[in-house]
């Protein structure tokens, strides 16, 4: 009879805490992209530190956005080389070749891993990527040795025709801004897009994102798609 009641002695005070203990909602992956999401809509502009890999080529340079669509990054590495989004117009200058890329369109720079860094681009993968946490809900480091720690997210496409198989994204925990995207294209190559030295709402003007090429430079229009006849 002791051991009876010991037991049921123990058991209602285990009820206790149990129930004295506030319901907790479980952050899912989909929720935190909404938070990350909503933390972006709530940007007008932004500059960042920009380095880009491809395979064994790093490129480096500054980045400057403003909502809803105007993006525009400028190279020191390689030097002069521009991408320029200026809500019409996606213009890629090319100075080692002189040449000048230009697409009409107001679709296109959207799939820009660039531009996903934006609330935009991430209702965009809200809407056509599954998340999921790559490790858990808690931060880890940015990568194997790294003391900055940060959420990663892995989004996968709910369609074919999405650009990229699968994005994985690193986030800041603190101020719920991306640090990393690395995307895997249909053809297995990883493109690795790193953000740094991050300046928020410093009123950059529209006329920033405008770009002159240069006079000697040819000019190849449409070159992503031709406009249908």
């Amino acid at each position: 009879m002791r051991r009876l009641s010991t037991f049921l002695c123990a058991l209602l005070c285990s009820l206790v805490i149990i129930l004295s203990v506030p319901g907790q909602e479980i952050l899912t992956a989909e929720k935190y992209l909404s938070m990350v999401a909503e933390t972006y809509g709530g940007i007008k502009d932004y500059s960042a530190k920009i380095m880009v890999s491809a395979g064994k080529t790093d490129m480096y340079g500054t980045i400057i956005y403003k909502s809803p669509n105007l993006v525009r990054i400028d190279f020191t590495r390689p030097e002069e080389q521009v991408i320029a989004y200026n809500g019409d117009t996606l213009t890629v200058y090319l100075p080692e070749y002189r040449a000048v890329l230009s697409q009409t369109t107001s679709t296109n720079s959207s799939s820009a891993g660039a531009s996903l860094a934006s609330a935009q681009g991430l209702g965009l993968l809200r809407k056509n990527y599954n998340s999921a946490y790559t490790v858990g809900p808690d931060p880890v480091p940015l990568e194997q040795g790294s003391s900055e720690l940060v959420i990663k997210l892995t989004l996968t496409r709910r369609s074919v025709s999405e650009g990229f198989r699968e994005l994985r994204l690193s986030i800041n925990p603190d101020t719920k801004l991306i640090r990393r995207i690395e995307g895997v294209t249909l053809a297995g190559d990883t493109i690795i897009f790193n953000f740094t030295d991050i300046k928020l709402n410093q009123g950059i003007g529209e006329s920033r994102f405008a770009y002159d090429s240069p006079a000697s430079a040819n000019v190849y229009n449409n070159f992503l798609f031709k406009d249908s006849e």
